[in-house]
């Protein structure tokens, strides 16, 4: 019987680069800009892997909804503008030892990858040229056609474009919207520790890592389950 295709889908803030300074410094400029104090460090992080409208929501609850639209569209703005302007921050940086996983998956033949993020299609686009990603991803799901994590809708596209089964399928996310957006959808779940959220918020995975050499031996352990 020959061998099924498995699909990994990848989250991409906090799972494949880390942007966080970014993140931060821009949605420090979209709440200066409306004169709204700006959130902690924590609370912004925490809420990475939220569409945006659900993150301001979610940082500024009391503020009326134009005034959470206005936040979103400052954050976008800002983020590019840091990008165009080419700031410290503004190049998502791989994880250690992220760009071999990618590699070495990309090498097996029964191996598709994707991504299920909550950033806009022009920031997925900006991260795959900035890193020479192009051609490694058979479904690019993003945050401007998808409800927010964790709805599993993300993961039901990139199943449907790739034809694969939910239990041949495993979700890498660093957040608990991640665990559970995999859980939803009936794939496999394997956080990291190394993003946002710490291991406690990763209780609904399958497997927790600490490591990118941690994290090839669960799907290898993963793929000898399917067998």
């Amino acid at each position: 019987m020959p061998e099924a295709l498995r699909l990994v889908v990848f989250d991409v803030d906090g799972t494949l680069v880390d942007s966080r300074a970014h993140i931060v410094e821009a949605m420090e400029d979209a709440f200066t800009g409306l004169g709204i104090a700006p959130p902690t460090r924590a609370a912004v992080l925490h809420g990475v892997g939220l569409s945006l409208p659900e993150l301001m929501a979610q940082l500024v609850p009391d503020q009326p909804l134009h005034i959470q639209a206005a936040l979103a569209d400052g954050y976008k703005s800002a983020s590019f503008a840091r990008h165009v302007a080419g700031s410290d921050g503004a190049k998502a940086i791989f994880f250690p030892g992220i760009r071999d996983v990618l590699d070495q998956l990309r090498a097996d033949d029964f191996t598709l990858m994707a991504t299920a993020t909550g950033m806009s299609r022009r920031g997925l686009d900006r991260i795959i040229e900035q890193h020479g990603l192009e051609g490694y991803f058979q479904s690019t799901q993003v945050a401007d056609t998808h409800p927010s994590k964790p709805h599993p809708s993300m993961l039901y596209a990139a199943l449907g474009d790739t034809g694969v089964a939910p239990r041949n399928a495993v979700m890498i996310g660093d957040t608990s919207y991640d665990m559970m957006m995999a859980k939803a959808a009936g794939t496999h779940a394997i956080g990291v520790t190394w993003g946002n959220h710490p291991p406690e918020y990763l209780a609904d995975a399958d497997v927790i890592v600490d490591t990118t050499d941690e994290l090839m031996t669960a799907l290898a352990t993963w793929i000898e389950d399917l067998a």
